[in-house]
């Protein structure tokens, strides 16, 4: 099975199958994917979207990104759920370049997983039902924050840190393309920080360490039920 899915325009649409899990089982492979910016799709990547069988999306961008760059085609039987889990916006691209990319981005997943609890609640809620799958969430890149909610999927399903550390940091084989979109996106404008669409491994580390064990995260602060966890494991994993 291949973890990274070909598209011409999304440059970072990834399965998330494969992955082992501490108690020996494997995640489905075809069930959950991450991805950049759904609004892209077109031709013939929005017929290959189609045969992955996707029945939901769930996009993490706020409302107005997705009032200037639009949203996921609409399809016949495709659920759509726009959970906004960042509320303090910034701008990456005209951060100094000086800026640390590990820590500074380390504090804003921190924000995130401070001020989005409401929104990243319903996502997981949104993953752990079963006739959700397939699914497929994403931001604009699919890296921040569609990286931190990954985190917390893998976590739950019973992944090892490295191997989330490692599944993150693979969206750095994308960040050419992402700049050069963002090139494309804002001609008049003058990319300042070499950080911008960069993944690096010891971001998600800082992340994962700043918020302490993922499990006491979600049913303290999100409040997430055992039973929503013992759902999502029931259909995303597998003994084969």
């Amino acid at each position: 099975m291949r973890r990274h899915i070909a598209f011409e325009r999304l440059h970072n649409f990834r399965d998330l199958g494969g992955y082992r899990t501490g108690d020996g089982r494997t995640i489905r492979w075809g069930r959950l994917y991450r991805s950049d910016s759904l609004s892209k799709l077109a031709g013939e990547d929005w017929r290959r979207f189609q045969d992955l069988g996707v029945r939901t999306v769930i996009d993490l961008r706020y409302p107005w990104e997705i009032d200037a760059r639009g949203r996921v085609p609409h399809g016949d039987g495709l659920a759509y759920h726009n959970l906004s889990v960042e509320h303090r916006p910034y701008d990456q691209a005209a951060l100094p370049p000086d800026t640390d990319t590990a820590r500074y981005l380390a504090d804003r997943y921190a924000e995130v997983a401070h001020d989005g609890v409401k929104e990243l609640r319903q996502a997981l809620e949104v993953i752990a039902a079963e006739d959700s799958a397939p699914l497929v969430f994403h931001c604009a890149s699919g890296k921040d924050r569609t990286g931190l909610l990954a985190a917390l999927v893998l976590s739950l399903l019973g992944v090892d840190e490295e191997t989330i550390v490692a599944d993150f940091a693979l969206t750095g084989l994308a960040t050419d393309r992402l700049v050069a979109d963002w090139h494309a996106a804002y001609p008049g404008r003058t990319l300042t920080w070499p950080g911008y669409g960069r993944a690096p491994a010891e971001l998600m580390r800082l992340f994962l360490a700043d918020l302490g064990p993922v499990h006491d995260y979600v049913t303290t602060r999100l409040g997430l039920g055992d039973d929503v966890i013992t759902a999502l494991r029931e259909h995303l994993l597998t003994d084969r």
